[in-house]
């Protein structure tokens, strides 16, 4: 396998390889606005392998699957973790493996147990039941859904009502709800601002789901603003950074490629955004959870694959995957060029001493 990460400095660069590569033929203009080719007959070329950037673990995951690490290194196994700690069957699986339990409510941990709340944040019931257990609790909440509570309970605080932008029976928008006092209003479409119901319609706020990208959002958003002139809502910058920059890599990969592979489990809300992402730009998209779920009819006249990943898959998956298309043909592997995220999340201060309980 031959890795070719000096080719893919530029996005300029990488077009033009592709179209020297296979004189490709203009077949249709895609919905991301770019000129998708149609391959020629000659199936004898090497598989392009083009990686996105960034793919996979965001800080908040890292932050998260370290918490479990380190708490079952300093008060060893077993330590309790309250859902998923991320939206990963081989995470949980490996995690599991090392002494971690995994429960769906917290009155199935013994009392006392050293216990775990997920990435995706609980509500302040949660909270208040853990304590009434005596569980010494770890929060491995990302920062940025943390950040999303705070916000949302400032706002009520101000006398507003919450509209929250997300999808029902996601964790983290049980866990939002949960957390803010005053009334919420959950919605996910620009169709559903026109049936809101509210007290007093200027005093309201909205808030987001931190997997949903400025891209998602902006239309529900619009449609409030044009319903609602006087709602306030946090600043695009606080959308999380993780989100959008995945999402843009998708885009800017289906541009250049024949099929897109996102690699993720199908109950990550990221991930599944990934492939509608790619999907909307002309391109056949699949999400799959390893590289054992990879159907090599879906690669079938293709002479380049885009390897894309959510923020809950681990690398090692992408590996793996990129090792199962080597199997099956001579592959050329290059990055395409992105956003390098060097952000980390402090720990928990249970766990900044890693010596023994």
């Amino acid at each position: 396998m031959r890795h070719s990460a000096d080719r893919a400095r530029t996005a300029a660069p990488l077009r033009a390889v592709r179209e020297l590569w296979q004189g490709y033929a203009v077949d249709y203009i895609s919905q991301c606005g770019t000129a998708r080719r149609a391959r020629p007959a000659d199936e004898g070329k090497m598989m392009r392998v083009v990686l996105a950037q960034p793919r996979g673990f965001c800080a908040g995951v890292e932050r998260a699957i370290e918490i479990v690490e380190r708490a079952l290194e300093k008060y060893g196994p077993p330590i309790y973790v309250r859902h998923e700690i991320v939206h990963n069957r081989h995470v949980v699986e490996r995690l599991r493996a090392k002494g971690a339990q995994f429960v769906d409510e917290i009155d199935e941990v013994p009392p006392g147990s050293v216990t775990i709340f997920s990435a995706h944040g609980v509500a302040s019931e949660i909270e208040r039941r853990a304590g009434e257990r005596g569980l010494p609790v770890i929060d491995a909440t990302c920062p940025l859904v943390s950040k999303v509570h705070i916000e949302g309970q400032r706002y009520a605080n101000q006398d507003r009502e919450i509209v929250l932008i997300g999808h029902a029976g996601h964790p983290e928008i049980e866990g939002t709800m949960g957390r803010i006092t005053g009334r919420v209003h959950l919605i996910s479409r620009p169709e559903e601002v026109a049936s809101l119901q509210v007290g007093n319609p200027e005093k309201l706020a909205f808030i987001t789901q931190t997997t949903l990208s400025v891209d998602d959002t902006r239309a529900v958003i619009e449609a409030l603003k044009e319903r609602f002139p006087t709602i306030v809502g946090p600043d695009t910058k606080d959308i999380c950074y993780a989100t959008q920059n995945r999402q843009r890599a998708a885009r800017e990969l289906a541009k250049i490629v024949d099929v897109v592979l996102v690699v993720g489990a199908p109950n990550s809300s990221n991930s599944n955004r990934l492939r509608e992402i790619a999907a909307e730009c002309g391109v056949p998209s699949y999400l799959i959870e390893d590289a054992k779920a990879l159907d090599p009819a879906w690669l079938r006249g293709a002479g380049s694959v885009g390897i894309t990943a959510g923020a809950s898959a681990p690398d090692a998956l992408v590996e793996e995957l990129i090792a199962r298309l080597h199997e099956m043909t001579d592959t050329e592997v290059e990055i395409l060029p992105g956003v390098t995220e060097n952000v980390r999340f402090r720990m928990p201060t249970q766990l900044t001493d890693r010596s023994p309980a």
